[in-house]
């Protein structure tokens, strides 16, 4: 009986199973290459706004298309993406939205799209040339696996859009390219939102975040036209918040692959101040990457430069506060005299290293859409990360 006893608990021991040896396949470790870092002196910042719905949108009022691009132009908007519910059309996004005579413009920069409005969650679609939408939206209740070839057949870049309210991207979040971290010119909703994204980013998802005004509803043309909605114009609209791309050409595809590699910012409004977020990382007085750049750690030292851009009242002040691995490395003060810091940090030379960066202060006026400012917490600009060690694989 003793042998027996023995027996029995020498198999429940680690011995028994070979963990004692055992090494972890999935266990994070340095990439074996990274392609190399774009340059930082080849490219343009663009404004726009990633979510908006016009008339198309059955639930929208006196928004017409000719009236969003007429007012982003306005206000100085590079490029938009109208995103219209494609259940209101069944899919057919094509043969409205995208078939309106009043969809052009010879200086703003349009991008196909649509809001895919599913019953697991809503995300945006973005692309540079027109796509078969309708085949995307067919699949909307299929499994992931199967909505995920499909995708990728359709080149396309998905977006999960407001990730922390009540329709949710439902879907994995390996579908997508980026996340809408800004819904809206109510800063108090989107919170949450930061705290999914440092959930993906620590596990390895290198997401860009971005924002959408998600605006439904414009101003009518005369009084009798007027709705319930129509007050909203002055709170949420066009540039509530304002995405920032630094794209290569100003083209839909240059906006594109911007939002894709991550060199993005994002600013409460149109007139807010633009964070930037760099890093020298051999110590030569030279910035190397900037927000969405990738690099293999080394061990040293890097300093990193941040800077609001834009027109920044001397009086104003700021607070800048930096994210590193999901978690607040540092804050700083900075004024419009000198809207400028820099830090110091070595990114460990194993493992997944991020740094992002949140600036909240005084509010930057917005008179087209006067209340929103109110709404806004005081946030007034994000970046993304900058990237060590993470496996482009992944």
């Amino acid at each position: 009986m003793k042998l027996l006893t023995f027996i029995y608990l020498l198999c429940l021991s680690s011995l028994c199973y070979g963990q004692s040896n055992h090494i972890n396949p999935w266990e994070t470790g340095k990439p074996a290459a990274l392609p190399p870092v774009a340059g930082l002196s080849s490219g343009v910042w663009l404004k726009g706004d990633l979510h908006l719905h016009s008339r198309h949108s059955k639930e929208s009022s006196n928004n017409a298309v000719a009236k969003i691009i007429s007012f982003a132009k306005s206000v100085g908007m590079g490029f938009i993406c109208i995103t219209d519910h494609d259940n209101h059309v069944q899919g057919d996004v094509a043969q409205h939205t995208w078939l309106d005579p009043e969809f052009k413009s010879d200086s703003l920069l349009l991008l196909y799209g649509a809001e895919w409005t599913t019953t697991r969650g809503h995300g945006n679609v973005f692309s540079a040339q027109p796509y078969d939408h309708q085949r995307l939206f067919d699949v909307r209740d299929q499994r992931d696996v199967v909505i995920g070839a499909v995708k990728k057949n359709l080149n396309i870049h998905l977006s999960a859009n407001h990730p922390s309210g009540k329709d949710h991207f439902g879907y994995s979040y390996d579908l997508i390219e980026s996340m809408e971290v800004w819904n809206s010119s109510t800063w108090a909703k989107n919170e949450s939102a930061l705290m999914i994204w440092d959930d993906m980013l620590s596990s390895g998802r290198k997401l860009t975040a971005r924002g959408g005004s998600d605006a439904h509803h414009g101003l009518p043309d005369r009084p009798e036209l007027a709705t319930a909605n129509s007050k909203l114009v002055k709170t949420n609209y066009v540039g509530t918040p304002t995405t920032w791309v630094y794209a290569t050409e100003k083209t839909p595809q240059g906006v594109i692959n911007a939002l894709t590699n991550g060199r993005v910012s994002i600013s409460a409004n149109p007139y807010a101040p633009r964070v930037e977020f760099y890093a020298d990382i051999n110590s030569d007085g030279k910035m190397d990457m900037m927000m969405g750049d990738n690099t293999m750690a080394t061990g040293n030292a890097v300093n990193f430069s941040i800077n609001l851009s834009g027109n920044i009242p001397s009086g104003n002040t700021y607070t800048i506060k930096v994210i590193k691995n999901g978690g607040e490395f540092g804050t700083y003060k900075v004024d419009g005299n000198k809207p400028a810091i820099g830090f110091v940090d070595a990114p460990a030379i194993s493992g997944r290293t991020y740094y992002r960066v949140e600036v909240t202060g005084t509010p930057a006026p917005y008179p087209q859409v006067p209340g929103s400012t109110a709404l806004s917490d005081n946030m007034i600009a994000i970046s993304n990360p900058i990237y060590f060690n993470f496996d482009p694989s992944f």
